[in-house]
C-alpha cells in the first residue's frame, strides 16, 4: 500500500473513496487526532453511533485484555455497516497493539489475530491505527507497508525539515518567514543538524509553541522577519551549537558550563546534549581518556532513561568529568 500524505487522505475522504486500512503515525498528536476525526465525514452524522467505533488501545494493558481488546476491534470491522455505505473503526494508541507492554501467550495469539485480519481486511470497513513512531525493523511494520496505507504526522528529523514545517506553518495564515527566520524557531525547538537514527529529531510540541507565539507576536504582519525571530526566541538561539562541545574539548569546565545551560535554556533535550558529548569523547578526546569519558556518558544516559535525578544536575556533573577528564590527559 502507498505512503500517503494528509492532505492526499482529506482528500479520499471528500471523494468517500477510502482505503481499508489506515496507519496514522507520528509525533504530531495534534494532526493525527484532526484526521483521525474527519473519517466520521464518511459517515452520515445521524447514523455515526451505529457506524462509527473509537477504541482506546492504551488500555489493554494485559495479554489478557489485548486478547479480548483484538477481538472486539475484528468483531466490529467484520460487522456490517448499518444503513450506510461504510463502517469506520478508529484505534488510538495502536502503538499497544504492536508492541505489547507484557510478552504472554495470549498477547501473541492477539497479534496473530490482528496480522490475519490486516492481510483480509472488510471491504466496508475503514480501520485508523493512529499511533506513535513504530520500530521499522519489526515484522508488523513490514505487514502494515503492504496492508496499510501509512500517513506520517509530523515525524521531523532534522532543522531543515523543522524549517520546512514552520515555513508551511506560517503560509497556512498567509504569512511569509525569512528562510532564516524559521531556521531560528526550528533550532528553539531542538532540532538536530543532521537526522538521528537513534530517535526522533527534536520536540514537535514546543515548535508548535515557538511558531505559533511567533504568529502572535507578528500579528497583522504579511512577513516574519529574522529580527522578530529572535525578539520571540530570545538571545539563546543565538548560541554556537558546537560551544558546549568545543569548550569540553578544551576541558574548560566554567565555560562549558555556561554553554550547557545555554543549550538547556534553548529548549534542547538532554538526551540530544549526551549524544553529542558522546560524540566528542569518541572523535575528539585522546585515547587514553576515551575509556571514562564513555563510561561517565553511558552511565549518564541511564540516570536519564531511569530518571535518577533532575536533568540538568546529571549533565552538569557529566560536562565537569570530562572536562577533567580531558585536563587530565593533556598532563599526561
Amino acid at each position: 500500500m502507498p505512503i500517503s500524505t494528509v492532505a492526499a487522505v482529506r482528500k479520499q475522504i471528500e471523494a468517500g473513496t477510502p482505503d481499508p486500512v489506515y496507519l496514522l503515525v507520528g509525533d504530531d498528536e495534534i494532526e493525527k487526532s484532526a484526521l483521525a476525526g474527519q473519517f466520521a465525514d464518511l459517515v452520515d452524522e445521524g447514523l455515526r453511533a451505529f457506524n462509527v467505533e473509537r477504541m482506546h488501545a492504551g488500555d489493554w494493558t494485559s495479554g489478557d485484555k489485548l486478547s479480548d481488546g483484538v477481538g472486539g476491534l475484528i468483531a466490529a470491522a467484520r460487522t456490517l455497516p448499518m444503513m450506510a455505505p461504510r463502517r469506520i473503526i478508529v484505534v488510538l494508541q495502536a502503538e499497544v497493539l504492536f508492541a505489547p507492554k507484557r510478552d504472554s501467550a495470549a498477547a501473541d495469539r492477539a497479534l496473530e489475530s490482528l496480522e490475519a485480519f490486516l492481510e483480509a481486511p472488510e471491504r466496508e470497513t475503514s480501520l485508523v491505527l493512529v499511533s506513535t513512531p513504530l520500530d521499522k525493523r519489526t515484522r508488523v511494520w513490514k505487514l502494515l507497508q503492504k496492508t496499510a496505507t501509512i500517513v506520517s504526522c509530523g515525524i521531523l528529523e532534522d532543522v531543515s525539515a523543522a524549517q520546512r514545517w514552520v515555513q508551511d506553518r506560517m503560509r497556512k495564515d498567509g504569512v511569509q518567514i525569512e528562510p532564516r527566520a524559521a531556521r531560528v524557531v526550528a533550532q528553539r525547538a531542538g532540532f538536530p543538524e543532521k537526522p538521528n537514527d537513534k530517535g526522533p529529531g527534536g520536540n514537535l510540541g514546543r515548535l508548535r509553541g515557538e511558531a505559533d507565539r511567533l504568529l502572535l507576536y507578528a500579528m497583522g504582519q504579511k512577513q516574519i522577519t529574522m529580527d522578530d525571530a529572535l525578539a520571540v526566541a530570545g538571545a539563546a538561539s543565538l548560541q554556537n551549537h558546537w560551544a558546549l562541545a568545543n569548550a569540553v574539548e578544551a576541558g574548560e569546565a566554567p565555560e562549558a558550563l555556561r554553554q550547557l545551560t545555554l543549550t538547556l535554556d534553548a529548549g534542547t533535550q538532554p538526551q540530544m546534549v549526551v549524544g553529542q558529548l558522546g560524540m566528542v569523547v569518541r572523535d575528539r578526546f585522546p585515547q587514553e581518556a576515551v575509556e571514562y569519558g564513555v563510561n561517565a556518558v553511558f552511565r549518564t544516559d541511564l540516570d536519564l532513561k531511569r530518571s535518577a535525578g533532575d536533568a540538568r544536575v546529571l549533565l552538569e556533573r557529566l560536562v565537569v568529568e570530562l572536562c577533567g577528564a580531558r585536563r587530565g590527559a593533556r598532563r599526561m
